[in-house]
C-alpha cells in the first residue's frame, strides 16, 4: 500500500493533511483531508467516454455529512441519512462553481465529485475544507483539471483576518467570506458582512489568495508524488472546420448587427438571433442539416457570443443599448397583496419579484438538526423560479439547488438589518415572475420593501445589484456591465453580486469565468456596483422611505415577558394546565422557553383585548404575592372550616370560617358564600415554613 501524504501549516499553527493510497482505491482518485478531528474524503470518479452529443460539462458535486461524524442519530422516522440539507446544498454549490470552470471545454465526460464528512468534533469547520478536499481528488487522478484549486474561510474578528476560523471564532466575526482560487486567480467568492467597505472586502480575498496558493502547491507536490502529472487522453469532440469556418463566414456579420441593434425584448431578440441561424440552415442539404445540426448549433453559439462581446468591447453597446455603468429602468409598489402582513412588487427591465412577509410566533421557528448544528432560525427566506418566469413551457418540481443558493444570499444580505432581539419570526418569500438576469437581486429589493411595509423595523433598506465582465487579453482590455442581462451573465466572464446598505455590503457572491482577472478590475467592478447599488436604493425609497409605524391589522400582535427561571413552572402548570387554560380563555398563543436564568414568555394575539387578558394572567402567575394587599379572589371551594379561593393566577389560599366577618359564624354556607363566586380578600401572611397564605375579608370589614 503506497500512502502518500502532504502537510499544510496554517499561520496559527493548526495542520491540514491530505492523505492519498489508502481508501477508496477503486476511484479515478480519492484523498482524506484532515484537520483535528474533523475528516473528510474526496473522490471522483469519471466516465471514459461522453454521451454522443453532449456539449457540456455534465460534473455533479456532492458534499454530505455523516450525523456519526459527530456521534449523533439523524432524526426522523427510518434514523438514516436522507435527501441533503439546505446546508449541504450550498456547500456542493461552493464547490461546484470553483471546478467547473476549470475542466477543458471540449471534455464532456459524466464526472462525479462527492466529499463525504466522517468526523469532527465541532471545533473547525468543515465547508472551507471541502473545496480543497475535491481539488487534492481530482489532482491525484488522472482526469483532465486546470487546477489545483482550494476553498478557505476568511474572517474578520476584532479587526484582523482570521483564515479558517474555529466556529467559536467566527461568532465575532464581522466580515464571513468563503474564497476559492487557483495559484493564480480568485474563482469564487461567496460570504456576509455587517455593511464593511469595498476596500475591506478586497484586503479579505487578498488574504484569502495567499492561504490558497499554499495549498495549492502542496496539492502540485501531491499529484507529483501519486505520479498523475500527465492526465488522460480523450476525444469527446468531433469538429468540421469547414462547416465551423462557413458558419462563421455566413452568419457572423448578422449577428453583429444583431447584437448592436439595441433591442430591449429578450425573447425577440432570441427570436431574431434564432432567424439568423436557421436562415443558414435552410442553405443546406435537408440531409446535411440534420446530419450536422449539433455542430451547427455549437458553433453558431460562438458566434452569437463573440458577437456580444465585440460589440460592448469595440462599439461600447450592449444587447439591449444601455451604457456599461446604466441600470435597467425600475418600477416598485407596496401592499400589492392584502393577506400577508407585508409585500411588495420590485421590477427591474424584464425581472420582477414578487414577495410577500409574514410574521408568526415561536411556533413558527424553523428547527435546524444537522450534523454539527442544532438550534433554530427566526428568520426564512424562500426563493422560488417558476419555469414562467422565463417562457417555458414545462412543470414546476420542487425546489432546485439554484433556488436554494439564490435564497441563500439574499437570505444573508437581508438578516443584519432585522432589528435585535426581534419578538416576531419573520418568513419572506420572493416568487419570480420575469427572469432577465439577477433575479436573486430583485429579491434583495423586494424583500426589504415588503419588510418595511409590513412595519418590520428593519435597520437600513437593503439593495443589490449584479455585475458583468467582458474581457479579453488577460483583462488588458474590458468592460464591467451594470445590471446585467441574462445573455451578459451567459456570455461573459463573471457574474459578481453585491448587496448592502448606503454604508456598506452586506453579502456578495461571485463567479468567474476566465483566467487572470486582476484586483484592479475587482476594485472597479466594486465601486461600479456601489454606484449601483445606490441608484437602485433612491428608486426603492421613492415607493417607500422607511418602515411603517405599525404592523398591517391582520397581524399577530406579541408581548414579551422576562420571568424567573423558577416560574416557568407554575406558568405552565401540571401537565400544561394552566397555560393551556390561559390560552382557551384569552385566545391567545402563549409560548415559554428558559434562556439562561430567566424564562421568556411569549404572548401573541390577533386582537388587543385578547392579548391583554393574556398579559394579564401571567403577570398575575408570576407576581410575589404582597402581604396586606387586597385581591379580588374567585371562590374554589367550600368546606365546613371556611372556604379555598384564588386569588392570584394559581396561587390559592384558606379564607378560614373566622375570617369571613367579625361575627361568628356557625357555617360558611350561612354566609350565602358558593363555590364561583368572587370575594375581595386581604393577604394577612404568608408562612415561612409551609409557604402557604393567610387570608382575611373580615380585615376589609369596618370593625363594630
Amino acid at each position: 500500500m503506497n500512502v502518500i501524504t502532504k502537510t499544510i501549516t496554517l499561520g496559527d499553527g493548526r495542520e491540514i493533511t491530505i492523505e492519498t493510497g489508502k481508501l477508496a482505491k477503486q476511484a479515478d482518485g480519492a484523498v482524506m483531508v484532515t484537520m483535528g478531528n474533523t475528516m473528510l474524503l474526496a473522490t471522483v470518479c469519471s466516465a471514459q467516454d461522453a454521451v454522443p452529443g453532449t456539449d457540456f460539462m455534465p460534473l455533479s458535486v456532492d458534499y454530505k455529512e455523516k450525523f456519526a461524524a459527530s456521534g449523533r442519530f439523524p432524526g426522523g422516522f427510518t434514523r438514516r441519512e436522507g435527501r441533503p440539507s439546505d446546508y449541504e446544498i450550498l456547500v456542493s454549490r461552493l464547490v461546484d462553481r470553483a471546478l467547473r470552470p476549470l475542466f477543458p471545454d471540449d471534455f464532456h465526460a459524466e464526472t462525479f465529485v462527492n466529499v463525504t464528512l466522517y468526523s469532527a468534533d465541532g471545533v473547525d469547520m468543515p465547508d472551507a475544507l471541502a473545496g480543497l478536499a475535491a481539488s487534492a481528488a481530482l489532482a491525484v487522478s488522472d482526469v483532465p483539471f486546470g487546477g489545483p484549486i482550494s476553498e478557505v474561510r476568511v474572517a474578520r474578528i476584532n479587526g484582523k483576518f482570521v483564515v479558517n476560523p474555529t466556529y467559536a471564532q467566527l461568532e465575532n466575526a464581522d466580515m464571513d467570506i468563503i474564497v476559492a482560487a487557483t495559484l493564480d486567480n480568485i474563482m469564487m467568492v461567496e460570504g456576509e458582512m455587517k455593511e464593511v467597505s469595498e476596500d475591506e472586502l478586497l484586503a479579505a480575498m487578498k488574504v484569502a489568495h495567499d492561504a490558497i496558493k499554499v495549498h495549492c502547491k502542496a496539492q502540485l507536490e501531491l499529484m507529483e508524488a501519486a505520479g498523475k502529472t500527465v492526465k488522460r487522453e480523450y476525444h469527446h469532440e468531433d469538429n468540421d472546420e469547414d462547416l465551423k469556418k462557413d458558419v462563421w463566414a455566413k452568419t457572423y456579420d448578422k449577428a453583429y448587427v444583431l447584437a448592436t441593434s439595441c433591442n430591449t425584448d429578450k425573447h425577440s431578440r432570441s427570436d431574431n438571433f434564432a432567424k439568423v441561424k436557421e436562415e443558414y440552415i435552410a442553405t443546406l442539404e435537408p440531409e446535411v442539416a440534420a446530419e450536422k445540426k449539433g455542430l451547427i448549433d455549437r458553433y453558431y453559439h460562438a458566434v452569437e457570443k463573440e458577437a456580444m462581446r465585440r460589440s460592448i468591447l469595440d462599439e461600447g453597446k450592449r444587447l439591449d443599448g444601455r451604457k456599461t455603468t446604466e441600470i435597467r429602468p425600475i418600477w416598485s409598489e407596496v401592499g400589492y397583496l392584502p393577506g400577508p402582513h407585508g409585500s411588495a412588487v420590485f421590477t427591474r427591465g424584464e425581472t420582477q419579484s414578487l414577495t410577500s412577509v409574514t410574521l408568526g410566533t415561536k411556533m413558527d421557528e424553523k428547527i435546524i438538526d444537522e450534523a454539527l448544528v442544532q438550534g433554530k432560525d427566526r428568520f426564512l427566506l424562500h426563493y422560488n423560479f417558476p419555469p414562467f418566469s422565463t417562457g417555458e413551457a414545462r412543470a414546476s418540481r420542487g425546489t432546485g439547488r439554484r433556488e436554494i443558493g439564490h435564497g441563500n444570499l439574499a437570505y444573508r444580505a437581508l438578516k443584519p438589518m432585522l432589528p435585535d432581539g426581534y419578538p416576531y419570526v419573520v418568513r419572506v418569500v420572493s416568487d419570480i415572475l420575469e427572469s432577465n438576469g439577477s433575479s436573486s437581486m430583485a429579491t434583495v429589493c423586494a424583500g426589504t420593501l415588503a419588510l418595511m411595509d409590513a412595519g418590520v423595523q428593519i435597520k437600513k433598506p437593503v439593495t443589490g445589484i449584479a455585475m458583468g465582465l467582458i474581457s479579453e487579453n488577460k483583462g488588458t482590455n474590458f468592460a464591467v456591465l451594470s445590471d446585467i442581462l441574462g445573455d451578459e451573465d451567459h456570455l461573459g466572464d463573471m457574474d459578481f453580486k453585491v448587496t448592502g446598505t448606503r454604508d456598506g455590503i452586506t453579502a456578495t457572491q461571485m463567479d468567474i469565468k476566465v483566467d487572470g482577472l486582476s484586483f484592479e478590475i475587482l476594485e472597479k467592478a466594486l465601486n461600479q456596483a456601489k454606484a449601483g447599488r445606490l441608484h437602485i436604493m433612491d428608486k426603492i425609497q421613492e415607493t417607500l422611505a422607511a418602515p411603517r409605524a405599525d404592523l398591517k391589522p391582520h397581524a399577530p400582535r406579541i408581548v414579551v415577558i422576562m420571568i424567573p427561571k423558577e416560574m416557568i413552572g407554575a406558568v405552565i402548570g401540571p401537565g400544561g394546565k394552566i397555560i393551556q387554560n390561559m390560552q382557551a380563555e384569552t385566545g391567545a398563543v402563549i409560548a415559554i422557553e428558559e434562556i439562561g436564568n430567566q424564562g421568556r414568555v411569549e404572548i401573541a394575539a390577533t386582537n388587543k383585548d385578547s392579548l391583554d387578558a393574556a398579559v394579564r394572567m401571567v403577570k398575575g402567575i408570576v407576581a410575589v404575592p404582597e402581604v396586606g394587599a387586597t385581591y379580588s379572589a374567585i371562590v374554589k371551594s367550600i368546606m365546613p372550616y371556611g372556604a379555598f379561593v384564588e386569588f392570584m393566577p394559581g396561587k390559592e389560599g384558606l379564607l378560614h370560617i373566622s375570617e369571613l366577618d367579625w361575627k361568628r359564624i356557625e357555617k360558611v354556607e350561612d354566609t350565602g358564600l358558593k363555590e364561583g363566586d368572587k370575594i375581595d380578600v386581604k393577604l394577612l401572611e404568608v408562612d415561612e415554613r409551609t409557604g402557604k397564605f393567610k387570608l382575611s375579608h373580615k380585615a376589609l370589614m369596618p370593625k363594630p
